[in-house]
Parts: C-alpha cells; structure tokens; sequence
C-alpha cells in the first residue's frame, strides 16, 4: 500500500513529485477505466525510472459546486485508500478550496507543482482543470512545454462500445443492474460503514441485521434486496442486503442499508464491515402482512446461501 500525502500540508515533501510519473484525475469508483490510466503512469514510471504517483483531491470538488445533487461511487477516504492499493508509489491529494478552483489553469498548475515538476503527467482526454474547468489538454500541454513535463492524453477505456465512466456506473446501479456496473467497476461495488442500532424487526423475525448509515452522497444504489459478500473482523460472510426502506416500515423507518450475515454470530456495533454487492435480488415490494414479508426474506437469504 502506498503512502497517502496531502500537499501543503506540514510534513508534505514535494520533492515527491519531481521528476515522477503522475496519473491525474478525480478517480471517484477508482473504476476500470482509471486503472487503465493508472496502469498507463505506471508503465511509463518503470521506463524513465522513476516514482508513478496517483494525483487526486482530497474530495470530490463537485461536493464544493453541486453538493445537493451530487452521488459518488465512495467516500473520499475509500478513494484514497483504493488509490493507494493500485501499484503506484504515492498517492499525493491537494487540499481541493474554493480559492484553489478560482485560479487560472496556468496559476492552478504552478500552485499543484510550487516547482517540483512531474517528468510526465497523464490525463484522460476529457481532463479539466483551473477556474470554471478552462483548461484541458492544450493548457496542459502548454505549460508542460515551458516547464519540462510530457503530456500524455488518453483516450477513455471503452466497453461494450461505450466509455467507462462514473457517470455510466452510477446510472447502472440506480437501474440495479450490480453486475453490469461491476464489470465496469472492474470489481464488486462496495459499501463501507458503521454498523449502527437498527429497528431491531429483524431480530423479533429470526434474522438479525447490521444497520449501516449511508452517508446521502454515496446512496447510489437502486432499492431493492441483494446478494453480497460482507467483510467482518477480517472474515468474509455471504450477506443479504435490504437497501432502502420496506413499504412494511414506511411509517417508522429511515432510508437504510440492513446487511443479514449468513452464518454469523455476535454484536458488531459501532463496528466498521464492508459489503460488496454482487447480485441483484428483486425490488422492494409491497407485502400483505410481515408473515408474508419473512417468508420471502428467509427465501432470499436460502438462494444467496446455495447460488453466490
């Protein structure tokens, strides 16, 4: 794993950047398509000899301009952590400000790199950068050229004829369609949280849950029950995920994410578990009574114990 820095931060060297390989971006899903990118630094790291370097923000900088309607595929802290397990030797995120944004692509550049520059930087061709996003790759590359840094632009990773991107992703798991996002993902889709007290039904019905808070901006999947596989105390359980609220609960009840750990005991409270969704179940649906609502729960719960 990596060392995660934050530029400008007591302790940050920015000597770090001199003369590396970077691969710049948002990275939000750290999906297949920036893999590639990633993987592209790397290569190209290895032939110059030197460090690759993950470049990021420290958050998303949508969470700065479009807060409200912004969804993120993770946290910030689930991005950086996934950068850092990507190969590269570093992974260096600006602190992302109001007053950063505001600067102009050339001012925006000599800030990032305060005179420690990258012998190469790569970007997708859709890059954009400095205030109201007015640089691209021509305003990289223009600066590149006075200062001693290559520019590389990449063409975005395409599959079944159409690029990968965040966006895509996102649009495929409010659809519910996991398995196709996941291959986009170029892993299983994955939810991180604190297990939190729940509504406690679960445990009067014979399958207990953990409660996750999901934090607003992260809540992208479509309602509905599935088939994941839940991390515990380093363990790993087949898991059956209710995302969103039951019309049973509607009256008493919040928008959730309930993980039923197949074959597992014990309270994990205030507990951190991971739960990578893998198979899409059915909807969420309007039951006659909760008899009605157990019988098929504990139905789902024995097709993910026999087919995940």
């Amino acid at each position: 794993m990596a060392e995660i820095m934050f530029a400008g931060d007591d302790g940050f060297d920015p000597r770090v950047l001199s003369g590396a390989t970077c691969a710049f971006g948002v990275f939000d899903g750290v999906h297949s398509a920036h893999r590639f990118l990633i993987d592209q630094a790397r290569s190209d790291a290895r032939e110059r000899q030197t460090r690759a370097v993950a470049l990021t923000f420290d958050i998303d900088p949508d969470e700065l301009f479009c807060a409200v309607r912004l969804r993120k595929l993770m946290s910030n802290e689930d991005r950086l952590r996934e950068l850092s397990e990507t190969g590269v030797d570093a992974v260096v995120a600006f602190r992302f400000s109001r007053a950063f944004a505001a600067l102009s692509p050339e001012a925006f550049l000599s800030r990032a790199f305060a005179g420690r520059v990258p012998s190469c930087i790569h970007v997708g061709k859709n890059f954009r950068f400095g205030s109201k996003a007015s640089g691209g790759v021509a305003e990289l590359e223009a600066w590149g050229g006075v200062h001693g840094m290559a520019v590389r632009a990449h063409d975005l990773l395409s599959l079944a004829d159409e690029p990968v991107s965040a966006t895509r992703i996102r649009t495929l798991l409010q659809a519910g369609s996991i398995q196709e996002a996941n291959q986009l993902l170029g892993r299983r889709f994955r939810i991180r949280g604190r297990v939190l007290p729940g509504r406690r039904e679960g445990r009067d019905m014979g399958f207990r849950t953990a409660n996750l808070a999901v934090p607003r901006q992260n809540r992208v999947l479509a309602d509905g029950v599935y088939g994941a596989y839940a991390h515990v105390r380093g363990a790993t359980y087949k898991a059956a995920v209710s995302v969103g609220i039951s019309p049973v609960f509607r009256e008493h009840a919040t928008a959730t994410c309930e993980v039923h750990l197949l074959d597992f005991s014990g309270d994990i409270y205030d507990e951190e578990i991971a739960v990578d969704f893998d198979t899409w179940i059915r909807p969420m649906i309007e039951f006659s009574s909760v008899e009605r609502l157990v019988e098929t729960v504990k139905s789902n719960i024995e097709w993910i114990r026999e087919n995940l």
